[in-house]
């Protein structure tokens, strides 16, 4: 007899890609439906509600109340569509030879409709651990939204075994990931016309030497990479992203906005790396612009903060990551998740396994195999068959 288990996970995916979480939107309307799903399974859940009201997170324990489980994590948020050149609604589950599309699919709707369709397994099972879901919003604008619910778990008298975060790793074991600083610089010049051009100050000239700064000191960390690294790219990286300045052709720029990130391999690395940029720029792009006009300068503000992930190889919550997913092998990767912020704020042992690729995250036509969410429906039953003996 067919499993009901993969129809139980296309369903529950369809139904949360349908719904449009982009971060700039609600996210209640999906914490409903997932409430409702699990009341109808006598489960209940913990809400953490944003400041705005419009925000929520979910904590939902099945098993003993009273007892340390283990975490399995995912976000509900999903990146914009816009601009991007898809070949159908990106709000609507299409399956296509064995692949299942849609805006979130891999990143991460896929990893929560597999937890959400193993909770009929888990209640069944007799658990004596218990197994926590995770479910978060705005990991796509910094890993703001886990922030308020693991206050809350570094609160509760227990505190969880391990964590399972579920982003797109082909169910590999992750034991590392890089942290990530974002600084906006915005350089405030004096607008002259330009036929006057020497009479005013260029911010966007100025902030010209900082992103050459900036590429310059890239180069160096790539020229320091180890190549003995597990890292997929070995070593931390710069990138200005985002400049904006200028008003017309004929006016000496005032203002220009510079945005640029470190990610960094080590647990500080990525703060130290903008904190050097920030004092060069302080001490040797500055003080030239206060000489043409002393209103003139650099204004520097955090945007984005999350800490890196680097849990030792031989922790007790990797052997069992291992376990479950079948597999003995370990990597780190260059990309950002929330585990980070599971060890540095309510200190639970953390690992990325789950399932599709980091390639089709934020894509066009973004897709998840069924055998990626098959694979993940096994490492869920067999946590649950650790929890349950």
């Amino acid at each position: 007899m067919q499993s009901p288990r993969p129809d139980r996970i296309r369903k529950l995916l369809a139904d949360l890609v349908a719904f449009d979480t982009v971060s700039d939107r609600s996210n209640l309307p999906l914490i409903d439906y997932i409430e409702r799903y699990l009341a109808s399974l006598g489960v209940s859940s913990q809400r953490i509600v944003d400041e705005t009201g419009q925000k929520s997170s979910l904590w939902v324990t099945v098993g003993p109340e009273d007892k340390a489980g283990l975490v399995l994590s995912g976000h509900t948020d999903v990146v914009p569509v816009a601009g991007q050149d898809w070949s159908h609604n990106p709000f609507e589950l299409v399956e296509r030879d064995g692949k299942l599309y849609g805006r979130g699919t891999t990143d991460m709707k896929g990893f929560v409709a597999v937890c959400l369709a193993m909770v009929p397994e888990m209640l069944a099972a007799d658990l004596k651990t218990p197994i926590n879901l995770a479910i978060s919003y705005d990991e796509e604008i910094g890993c703001v939204g886990v922030r308020p619910m693991l206050r809350e778990v570094a609160r509760k008298p227990v505190r969880p075994l391990g964590c399972f975060v579920g982003e797109p790793t082909r169910m590999q074991v992750i034991i590392g990931h890089k942290g990530k600083y974002g600084v906006r610089a915005t350089f405030r010049g004096l607008a002259r016309h330009s036929s006057i051009a020497p009479d005013g100050v260029n911010a966007i000239e100025y902030a010209a030497e900082l992103i050459m700064e900036i590429r310059r000191r890239a180069a160096l960390l790539a020229a320091g990479a180890e190549q003995s690294s597990l890292y997929d790219v070995p070593h931390s990286t710069l990138l200005t992203s985002i400049v904006r300045g200028g008003a017309a052709l004929n006016i000496v720029p005032d203002h220009c906005a510079v945005e640029f990130e470190c990610r960094g391999i080590g647990i500080t690395e990525s703060r130290q790396v903008t904190d050097a940029i920030i004092a060069w720029a302080k001490a040797e792009i500055e003080p030239r612009m206060r000489r043409q006009h002393p209103e003139c300068g650099i204004d520097f503000e955090e945007i984005l903060d999350y800490p890196a992930l680097d849990t030792a190889a031989d922790d007790p919550v990797v052997t069992l990551a291992k376990q479950l997913a079948g597999r003995n092998d370990h990597a780190k990767v260059a990309f950002g998740t929330e585990a980070g912020l599971f060890v540095s704020m309510a200190d639970v042992p953390s690992v990325v396994v789950g399932p599709g690729a980091i390639a089709q995250a934020h894509t066009p036509d973004e897709f998840v195999e069924m055998s990626q969410l098959e694979a993940c429906g096994d490492f869920v039953a067999r946590l649950i068959a650790h929890c349950a003996t």
